[in-house]
């Protein structure tokens, strides 16, 4: 081989060695977001309503319909407190979330007022099994959607915090609701929901692309009726949780539920290493 076609042959392994890097690099940096609902049925959630044992989908609240996860009210006559949340099967600790949403309908007879047009993704949760029979909400911090009434600014994503006490500027935050700098959405219009979550650090609310809230330190605190304050003790830190939705007496859908786990293997030299985790999870690592 003369020196001409030497030299041409290893730029040629040169260039397919930098183009096999530059894709492994890519591999390794694409978002690997996971569906929670799989837009067919309720397949890996649990209902649990007020009143209610765990597992008993009241009056057909939550179901799938035309590829649409439901809060539903069809089936309601009026409205008695029987709040539910409908739980995602797995545990999440440093995480982002994403959902598509929209308030449908009028609200059921006798809802409360605040539950106009109101739903909610609850992070950090408790356990349904671990709710009592006629607690109405699980220990969690929530992450409130809202749809406005077509006339008044009516922020979303803003905080509620049933049994937990965050840090707000600097300081612990213990009223239960406080409201985001976010646009108001009237009518019928799906919304762009997303959430970073960082263990008990620091979580960030983003409505169609803009961080409308921060805040830190999320701890159990404040008191819940029906939680079990043996189990749950007050400062506790949240570091992780469970996901859940909504129903509060005003019809929502959402066509996708989906998150992006934060938490894995950091080691270069995995086959799994992915360079947009921010929690090392060494046990996961494949070689």
């Amino acid at each position: 081989m003369s020196d001409y076609n030497h030299i041409s042959f290893f730029i040629f392994l040169g260039c397919i060695s930098l183009f096999l890097s530059c894709t492994d690099g890519k591999k390794k940096g694409k978002e690997d977001w996971q569906p929670l609902f799989n837009g067919k049925n309720m397949e890996g959630w649990t209902p649990k309503f007020r009143g209610f044992p765990l597992g008993e989908n009241y009056k057909n609240t939550f179901r799938v319909t035309d590829g649409i996860l439901q809060a539903s009210y069809s089936e309601y006559d009026d409205f008695k407190g029987e709040f539910g949340h409908l739980f995602h099967k797995d545990k999440f600790s440093y995480y982002k979330i994403r959902t598509e949403y929209r308030m449908v309908g009028e609200q059921v007879k006798n809802g409360p007022g605040w539950a106009y047009a109101n739903n909610g993704l609850m992070l950090h949760s408790q356990s349904p099994e671990s709710m009592s029979l006629d607690q109405s909400f699980p220990l969690s911090i929530e992450y409130q959607l809202l749809g406005g009434n077509g006339t008044d600014e009516r922020q979303t994503g803003n905080l509620c915090t049933p049994g937990c006490h965050v840090t707000l500027n600097g300081e612990v935050f213990t009223p239960h609701c406080v409201n985001s700098t976010s646009k108001t959405y009237h009518g019928h219009k799906w919304v762009t929901a997303e959430a970073v979550v960082l263990g008990d650090s620091i979580v960030h609310h983003i409505i169609e692309g803009d961080t409308v809230m921060t805040y830190t330190k999320p701890v159990i605190g404040g008191g819940l009726d029906g939680l079990d304050s043996q189990v749950f003790k007050e400062g506790t830190p949240m570091t992780e949780g469970y996901i859940a939705i909504q129903a509060e007496s005003h019809g929502t859908d959402f066509r996708k539920i989906e998150v992006l786990d934060l938490c894995g293997c950091m080691d270069e030299n995995a086959k799994n290493y992915k360079s947009y985790y921010v929690k090392s999870k060494p046990s996961s690592c494949i070689y």
